[in-house]
């Protein structure tokens, strides 16, 4: 009896978690079906159609630094945030190396580039001094400063890479005529996706991989899970979603083996159990008795 108490305190977890998961996931693809509805209006008002991979760039390039007039103050403290809804359209989040790159790299994905963040880090690895992109151009990662809206190139007016511009000898000369460019923007040390930020376990985790899988960050764009949170927020959904379905079918087949009866409730089942209790007589008087209290 006892068992059987426990598996359905356990099911009834799982189909929460389950009916949670389906309503964010549902949330997650509106919201990211919206985005991309939104990005492809805005790059189709920005780029030119027969423009080349190129040219689609310096049109990014030149919209962020003359484009339109924008809202100059940002309303929200959130510096971090990471809603190309927002990061195209406010001033204040164009002149942010990652707001800007997030702004640049969802509006060239939008155009039919392929783009992606690139972090340059400090020595130890453990914070970023800047934030730029990587655009493939004639199958070449080029690097794109979007808080300077340049394309960075040598004295020959030839394109850049990551690996060109970690040559100390390249890199000042394709930045010394660049205004308030930071030395220590440099191209030693680099990450598309930054673990060490994660508290107690960063560091470790990112020289693991590093050490055990050299090229995680290469092989998967992470641009995009990290650079558009309605994307990221539909990845959490279904992978909840998945989970949920997962621990609930684990559940059922756990009690039909050990033949502990009845079988763990389903989700209908909750969710009814959960409407009898909000919206029964009972859970009101409740309700109106601690209102009155309060």
């Amino acid at each position: 009896m006892k068992k059987e108490k426990i598996l359905h305190a356990i099911g009834f977890s799982i189909n929460t978690l389950l009916i949670c998961s389906i309503i964010l996931s549902l949330f997650g693809v509106a919201w990211e079906y919206s985005t991309r509805w939104y990005l492809s209006g805005f790059a189709n008002a920005v780029l030119p159609s027969s423009a080349s991979p190129e040219q689609k760039v310096s049109a990014i390039l030149s919209w962020m630094s003359k484009g339109p007039s924008r809202e100059a103050e940002y309303y929200s403290d959130d510096a971090e945030n990471r809603d190309p809804v927002d990061t195209l359209n406010y001033s204040e989040l164009l002149n942010v190396c990652g707001t800007a790159t997030n702004a640049f790299v969802n509006l060239a994905s939008a155009g039919g580039l392929e783009a992606r963040r690139l972090l340059l880090l400090d020595e130890q690895n453990k914070s970023t001094n800047h934030v730029v992109a990587e655009v493939l151009l004639d199958n070449r990662w080029v690097i794109v400063d979007p808080t300077f809206h340049l394309i960075l190139r040598d004295n020959s007016g030839h394109l850049l890479t990551r690996e060109d511009l970690a040559r100390p000898d390249v890199y000042l000369e394709a930045t010394r005529n660049i205004d308030r460019y930071d030395i220590r923007y440099n191209y030693e040390h680099t990450a598309f996706i930054h673990l060490a930020r994660i508290p107690l376990v960063g560091t470790f985790l990112q020289a693991k991989l590093n050490s055990v899988l050299p090229t995680w960050q290469d092989d998967i764009n992470w641009t995009v899970l990290v650079e558009r949170q309605s994307y990221s927020t539909a990845i959490v959904g279904v992978t909840l979603l998945l989970l949920a379905l997962f621990l609930r079918r684990s559940l059922v087949w756990y009690a039909r083996k050990y033949e502990i009866h009845p079988v763990p409730i389903g989700v209908w089942d909750t969710l009814k159990s959960g409407g009898i209790a909000l919206f029964s007589p009972a859970s009101a008087a409740r309700c109106e008795a601690m209102c009155s209290i309060l």
